[in-house]
């Protein structure tokens, strides 16, 4: 029976994946983590998570160097993002939704929607979560989000999410890894729960 287009896309993923992976055991890896960094703020569906952690238990001294690659790189392509979103969108829109994955319509309705309120914690949210940060990254540009709000919000939430992935594994090895795996991006989701609740609650005291 031929795969669907979801089965092929899913396969597709995992192979990347395992292509990622295999950065860290290369000289090249620090490299490869600023080019993941930057490609995954637009188009590409492997976090740079991933070659962050294998690079940092390989190397622990050198955790805070990578993280910086890591922001760094993820910054800049959330840049590029921003400025596709601003003057190609109607051109390439088609081609994201359809093999970009993270991309669809009902996600790009509600972050526009997300957009419409909260400009600054709509990309926090994207850039600390595992909510697909390059939805946020062109759409900011398609909405017209204020440049300077969006690179704040985009080095915050990215550097602050790497630097803890790191500082983590710098403290405590591979044993901590496990935990990060299964839970950070519950603990990330429910940080940023907080700090826009608290946002949202000042505001209107």
């Amino acid at each position: 029976m031929p795969a669907t287009n979801a089965e092929g896309k899913t396969g597709l993923v995992r192979r990347m994946y395992d292509w990622v992976l295999g950065w860290s055991e290369t000289a090249y890896g620090p490299q490869a983590l600023l080019g993941l960094a930057f490609c995954e703020a637009i188009f590409f569906p492997v976090p740079p998570d991933v070659l962050l952690m294998a690079l940092v238990l390989g190397r622990r001294e050198r955790a805070w160097n990578f993280a910086m690659l890591c922001t760094i790189g993820s910054v800049a392509g959330g840049i590029i993002g921003y400025l596709i979103g601003a003057g190609l969108w109607e051109a390439v829109s088609g081609y994201f939704f359809t093999w970009v994955p993270g991309f669809s319509q009902a996600g790009y309705d509600r972050v526009r929607v997300f957009y419409e309120t909260y400009s600054f914690w709509a990309v926090f949210a994207a850039g600390f979560t595992p909510i697909p940060y390059k939805i946020f990254t062109i759409s900011a540009g398609v909405f017209e989000i204020s440049m300077p709000i969006f690179m704040l919000a985009s080095v915050m939430s990215r550097g602050l999410r790497f630097v803890l992935i790191a500082g983590l594994l710098w403290k405590f090895g591979d044993p901590i890894k496990s935990f990060i795996d299964r839970y950070f991006n519950l603990l990330a989701f429910g940080g940023t729960a907080l700090l826009i609740g608290g946002f949202v609650l000042l505001k209107y005291l």
